[in-house]
């Protein structure tokens, strides 16, 4: 049976609502375009993929460079795609096919958003009851999102027992729908995916399948609210990314069959640490509107391992 041997989760670059949440209010939510940064973030991330083909482990066969490409209809996840697989249509041999997938898409909002004061509630009212149960007023929760991302991996099992599904396979997603993704797939409790912090944008989360057990691993583990200070900012940046493609002192990999990976993991040291600044902020207002983390949940490294990834693919009871 074929299966992808990697999957590889991004999600889209730094979109205009991002930067401005009051165009929320005026443009669909599906609508909301990449700003500039975000469209350079996109090319960084196909020429990053194109690096990641170029390792020698794809040289063995055409077959090791056939890619299919899943993305979100939301016009900003759409140019995400675009700039990525603009990156590696040169490449020799490359066999890349694109799809899109309205279960997919983010999370919904609730339409056009109302007032600054009203949605200053209604996140304040979320971080209250919590992220993952909480549904946006005519929108959707974090667990209507986990009902789509069920439903779209048991579309995604049933493909994988297709002889000539491709090498790999890349989601170009949403910050939500992605932990989501991972939580289901991991069988992570809904406390371990409220103590995650968002993904940086273009960041692409590595699974790789271990061809003796056909289960998947999670190659670059997520942040979590526990920052550090910033003097083991660096040392723990390389824990985070590196852990599993670290170099020791003789420049070699502890984990020689990774070294396929470390391309990609070698060019998100920068975006993550970009990200801890701005990741600060928004705990600091999370905190202020829960008031006490009421015990909120450490998440577990382990649990980013193939301990959760129990059945081979071909069990599509997840």
């Amino acid at each position: 049976m074929a299966r992808p041997k990697y999957i590889l989760l991004v999600r889209h670059g730094e979109s205009e609502g991002n930067c401005d949440k009051s165009v929320n209010r005026f443009t669909p939510n599906h609508n909301v375009a990449l700003t500039q940064q975000g469209q350079a973030q996109a090319t960084d991330a196909g020429l990053v993929l194109k690096q990641f083909f170029e390792q020698p482990c794809f040289k063995d066969s055409k077959k090791s460079k056939t890619v299919l490409f899943y993305t979100s209809p939301y016009l900003r996840a759409r140019q995400t795609c675009h700039n990525i697989v603009n990156g590696i249509k040169d490449v020799p041999d490359i066999d890349y096919s694109i799809y899109e997938e309205p279960r997919m898409r983010e999370q919904d909002f609730g339409n056009f958003q109302s007032t600054p004061e009203a949605m200053e509630k209604i996140w304040e009212e979320r971080a209250h009851y919590g992220h993952f149960f909480y549904r946006i007023p005519h929108g959707e929760s974090a667990a209507d999102v986990y009902d789509r991302v069920a439903s779209f991996n048991e579309s995604l099992f049933r493909q994988f027992q297709q002889d000539d599904f491709p090498n790999v396979l890349v989601l170009v997603t949403h910050g939500i729908w992605a932990r989501v993704f991972l939580m289901k797939w991991f069988r992570w409790t809904y406390e371990e995916f409220e103590s995650l912090k968002n993904i940086p944008h273009c960041q692409y989360l590595i699974m790789k399948q271990d061809p003796q057990s056909g289960k998947f691993a999670l190659k670059t583990p997520l942040l979590t609210w526990d920052d550090l200070p910033e003097s083991e900012i660096d040392e723990e940046i390389t824990k985070e990314v590196g852990e599993e493609v670290s170099f020791n002192s003789k420049n070699k990999l502890s984990q020689p069959d990774d070294l396929d990976i470390h391309s990609i993991i070698e060019a998100q040291r920068l975006a993550i640490k970009y990200n801890r600044d701005k990741n600060k902020k928004i705990k600091e207002a999370f905190e202020q509107a829960k008031g006490q983390s009421n015990g909120r949940a450490n998440f577990q490294t382990d649990n980013q391992s193939e301990f959760n990834s129990k059945e081979l693919l071909v069990d599509s009871g997840r």
